[in-house]
């Protein structure tokens, strides 16, 4: 490489679609120009909303080899990594804690590559050059820290050495043991999570729900609406909800992101009473969002995990991650599955206390994921 160049910009509209998706590749979904963009479009993410982009692109001469997704936050909603204990202690200790900057897929709290690089780059080269701007964008700005969440492992190694402090936690995610069918999956459960399992979907059969699975350019326009309202259901109906996404992004995915979306439509006498919208790339399967109209028993299993399952079945779909919190997706065979984030934290006071509640904090997690290994659902 020559000399690297890095840019901030103040949203992907001005960047070309193939460049930056040729940077995510076989990457994360939710950093793929059609999401990212689409959120900024649709004004899901900005100023107003506590969601400034200012991601960072980095280049080779005129070439593009690298970028990252950064937000400007002035709160730590949406994030679900939660750091709200840790802007209380500063406020405390007098110190200002937002803004702050943030490398993430909004409203996502799915793993993946927070770091691109273009195809044949020097990854690692990439990463330590994103990184160090975003260390020297936080020294010099009004800002108490960076973190970049639900990142890679290598990611993880190479900001470990920069300085930044690594935090752990665990999602349940479903991921396949070269089952083939439904009923290969019942079987590996023991007796009694086998038996609730089937007496959750004849129960919900009995109540003349019938499950639809529509994918990609199969799932027909007039969807989008009725799955946004039922998003809209789910957020409204809980007093911490908000509506982070609106009517005009699933518009803007109905007309450029179609190809990633899986909808699971659940109808009772023809008419629409749940559904979840999933997204899809390779062998994962991701879930993101559920609704009802009707609060039906055991709905939400049926539509949101068992439907999911047997759609990665049929589709060679190998791992399921259904999204953040939810220990009743462990009864049903998702088993606890280790997620990082780094943060590098300005002020020297606030980032030892921070290290130190770190250290047991990953100690605690990695002891109850072993203990529920143990005592999974799933025969050994």
């Amino acid at each position: 490489m020559s000399e690297l160049r890095v840019e901030i910009l103040d949203g992907l509209a001005s960047v070309v679609p193939g460049e930056w998706d040729a940077l995510v590749g076989n990457g994360s979904p939710f950093l793929e120009w059609g999401w990212l963009a689409s959120l900024e479009e649709a004004g899901c993410v900005g100023a107003e909303t506590g969601w400034l982009p200012q991601h960072l692109a980095l280049f080779d001469g005129d070439r593009l080899v690298g970028a990252c997704p950064l937000y400007v936050k002035g709160h730590s909603q949406g994030e679900f990594v939660f750091d709200h204990g840790w802007a209380d202690a500063a406020e405390r200790a007098g110190l200002r804690y937002y803004p702050k900057l943030l490398v993430a897929s909004p409203f996502t709290p799915a793993a993946g590559v927070r770091f691109l690089a273009a195809p044949g780059a020097d990854r690692g080269g990439v990463v330590r050059a994103l990184a160090g701007a975003l260390q020297r964008v936080c020294r010099e700005g009004p800002f108490s820290s960076v973190h970049v969440n639900f990142c890679l492992p290598d990611e993880v190694e190479a900001l470990r050495d920069l300085g930044f402090e690594h935090r752990s936690g665990y999602q349940f995610q479903w991921v396949s043991r070269g089952w083939r069918t439904f009923d290969d999956y019942l079987d590996a459960f023991r007796s009694k999570r086998r038996n609730q399992i089937k007496r959750e979907r004849r129960e919900l059969a009995a109540q003349g729900v019938e499950i639809a699975t529509y994918l990609g350019a199969a799932i027909p326009d007039e969807l989008f609406a009725p799955m946004f309202e039922l998003y809209a259901t789910t957020v409204d109906k809980f007093h911490w909800g908000h509506r982070y996404l609106n009517a005009a992004l699933f518009e803007l995915l109905r007309r450029r992101w179609k190809e990633r979306l899986c909808f699971v439509v659940a109808r009772r006498d023809g008419a629409i009473v749940a559904g979840t919208v999933n997204v899809r790339k390779g062998d994962v399967l991701y879930g993101r969002y559920w609704g009802a109209f009707e609060d039906l028993r055991h709905l939400h299993f049926n539509v949101c995990y068992y439907a999911a399952v047997d759609l990665c079945l049929r589709e060679g779909i190998t791992r399921f991650e259904p999204g953040a919190g939810g220990a009743f997706k462990y009864l049903r065979g998702f088993d606890a599955r280790r997620t990082d984030s780094m943060h590098f934290i300005d002020d020297p006071r606030l980032a030892d206390a921070v290290r130190r509640y770190l250290a047991e904090e990953r100690r605690a997690n990695a002891d109850e994921i072993a203990w529920l290994d143990e005592r999974s659902p799933l025969k050994r």
